[in-house]
């Protein structure tokens, strides 16, 4: 018996609708283009917005060699949700750099700090230890997506303001924290507080991995990590080609009737035949009516063909 399902559906859907974008992009009715010329990275992302049932799609794709950035809804704000671990990591870095902290710095840690989803701290908890390194904690942060990791890190380096201050050093004057772990994932009507737009942040990405902003030692740890982070595995990365090697930060917050549910990516990418970077990040907002509790995962297949949108423009540059 086969159980039609709203994912497969919506899965479906994207792969009739979006996957031909990739060709028919070019010289499509309307269009200035030809047979040989790259596809229209914003059409197609559009198109794939509409298919998705999404309130809302935000991505931006960033060259790391000349700074071209192209999209769809690039400068709207968003809610970052847990992609702002990323760049907690790298302001950490960065203070250990300075040598304003330590990263061997023992911090402690109580019941009272695991808030939703903290894997790390609750199993160090449960095995009965009481404090764990700067440096652990902020892997726990990027690697895990730990929210209590992230709120003792927050609050040991002076607050969410001195995260909006870290991004304004890199140029940022758009991406801003101004809550804890839990309490910034929600987000009503115009509420800019804990948001970002897909291209501030994909400029600070660059800024953060390709510029100045960490000694070689910490970029190449805050790298790793990314690398080693699994959690999107199914989003941006998994629309992107197998033999690229690339890393992220997700962000995720099902909603609850009241708000939508945010279905987030941040990535880098390296093109085998090219030393810089690119980045991606990609923003999926979508209503939550009665739906069941999961459908927020649909997205991820939305966030999927965004990579792929973007894998083929990347290969445009190369």
């Amino acid at each position: 018996m086969t159980i039609t399902t709203r994912r497969s559906i919506l899965l479906g859907s994207l792969t009739t609708l979006c996957l031909p974008l990739l060709g028919c992009g070019r010289g499509a009715q309307g269009s200035n283009q030809t047979d040989s010329d790259p596809p229209d990275i914003t059409i197609q992302l559009g198109a794939l917005e509409a298919a998705s049932g999404s309130r809302r799609l935000g991505v931006a794709v960033l060259d790391g060699k000349d700074g071209t950035i192209v999209g769809h809804r690039t400068d709207e704000r968003f809610t970052m949700c847990s992609t702002f671990k990323f760049s907690l990591a790298a302001l950490v870095l960065a203070r250990i750099d300075a040598g304003e902290i330590a990263g061997d710095a023992m911090l402690p840690i109580t019941t009272d700090d695991p808030v939703g989803f903290s894997p790390v701290l609750r199993e160090a908890l449960r095995t009965g230890e009481t404090r764990m390194s700067v440096l652990e904690l902020t892997e726990a942060a990027q690697v895990r997506s730990d929210n209590g990791a992230s709120n003792i890190l927050l609050r040991q380096l002076g607050g969410p303001s001195e995260l909006t201050a870290f991004w304004r050093s890199l140029g940022d004057e758009v991406s801003r924290l101004d809550r804890y772990e839990p309490q910034l994932n929600e987000s009503h009507g115009d509420d800019i507080r804990d948001t970002t737009s897909p291209a501030a942040m994909a400029r600070s990405m660059n800024a953060i991995l390709a510029g100045q902003a960490l000694q070689p030692a910490s970029r190449e740890r805050l790298i790793g990590w990314m690398v080693e982070t699994r959690t999107g595995l199914e989003r941006l990365r998994g629309g992107l080609p197998p033999q690229w090697r690339a890393g992220d930060k997700t962000g995720t917050n099902p909603g609850d009737g009241s708000y939508d549910s945010k279905t987030n990516d941040i990535a880098v990418v390296w093109h085998p035949d090219r030393t810089e970077p690119f980045f991606i990040t990609g923003f999926v907002e979508t209503p939550v009516l009665g739906e069941p509790p999961d459908s927020w995962r649909e997205q991820d297949a939305v966030l999927a063909q965004a990579g792929r949108i973007a894998a083929e423009w990347i290969a445009t540059r190369i």
